[in-house]
C-alpha cells in the first residue's frame, strides 16, 4: 500500500474534466484533498494524499502525467521550535487543516504534523517566528 502527498498542476484546458473521478474509477485510489484552487479558464492547483496499492498507484500517475497534469511531491515540511513558540496561538486561528489546535486543558498550541499540508499559513502567522519550513 502507497499513501504520499502530491500537489497537481492542471493547465486551464483540464479545469473542467474529471480528473480525479477517474483516479477513483480506473485506478481504485483513494483520495484526500487536502488543499484545492481550481478556476474555470485559470491553471488549477491542488494538494491531495493518495493511496493505494503500488501498482495502481504507479498507474494513476503515468494517467495523470499523459493527461498534461504536471506532479510535484509535497516535499517539504512545517515544523516548530518549541524554545520559541509562546503559545499565542495566531497560528491557529489561521490553520486550515486543525494541525495546530489549543490544548483546553493547558491552553498551549498543540501541532498535530499528520494533518500539516505545509500550506505555510502558519510561518506568516507566527509573531516569534516558531514555526519553520525545512525544505
Amino acid at each position: 500500500m502507497v499513501s504520499k502527498r502530491i500537489v497537481l498542476t492542471f493547465p486551464h484546458k483540464l479545469v473542467d474534466q474529471p480528473i480525479v473521478y477517474k483516479l477513483v474509477k480506473d485506478f481504485d485510489l483513494v483520495f484526500n484533498i487536502l488543499q484545492a484552487k481550481i478556476t474555470p479558464q485559470e491553471e488549477g492547483i491542488m494538494v491531495l494524499e493518495l493511496k493505494g496499492k503500488k501498482e495502481n498507484y504507479a498507474e494513476g500517475i503515468k494517467y495523470l502525467t499523459s493527461a498534461g497534469v504536471k506532479i510535484q511531491p509535497l516535499n517539504q515540511d512545517v515544523s516548530r521550535d518549541e524554545n520559541k513558540c509562546t503559545h499565542c496561538g495566531a497560528c491557529v486561528t489561521i490553520c486550515p487543516t486543525g494541525a495546530l489546535y489549543t490544548d483546553k486543558k493547558t491552553m498551549k498550541v498543540i501541532f498535530d504534523a499528520d494533518k500539516c499540508i505545509a500550506c505555510e499559513l502558519c510561518v506568516k502567522a507566527c509573531p516569534p517566528r516558531a514555526m519553520i519550513v525545512k525544505l
